[in-house]
């Protein structure tokens, strides 16, 4: 089987965010500390580009098992990702009150932080934090 390619890195999350381009360093470490205060964890660097908080187990129904982040993000190009867990189902009210975005299965896009309700995002991501630890 083979190996999950984003892992767990011991690389700086601050040496990573520093090299983020403005404006999207500022959003990154707008989430950072957004999902930090969330989560009650220390961020950790995930391959070369994600940021993620917590370690989960995950196990497929395939029999693929991999580590992976409880939430997390990446301050990439063209928008700022955010790795939510188990999709959208039940979201649709916040999202509809979010402001400008994009979502995929499990991603949601943000452009800019300042297209969002930044109260909205914060029920958003702690409500996904919450549904994961089952509380």
């Amino acid at each position: 089987m083979a190996e999950n390619k984003t892992t767990r890195t011991e690389n700086s999350v601050e040496d990573f965010l520093a090299s983020v381009p403005e404006p999207r360093q500022s959003d990154a470490r707008e989430v950072d500390a957004l999902l930090t205060e969330v989560t009650g964890l220390p961020a950790a660097l995930w391959g070369p580009s994600i940021v993620g908080y917590g370690k989960r187990h995950l196990v497929y129904e395939s029999g693929r098992e991999l580590d992976w982040f409880e939430i997390g993000f990446s301050p990439r190009k063209a928008s700022t990702t955010l790795y939510l867990t188990e999709g959208f189902d039940g979201y649709d009210e916040l999202l509809g009150r979010l402001g400008k975005h994009t979502t995929g299965k499990s991603c949601l896009y943000l452009k800019r932080l300042d297209d969002v309700d930044r109260d909205v995002l914060k029920e958003l991501v702690t409500r996904s934090v919450s549904h994961l630890r089952g509380s």
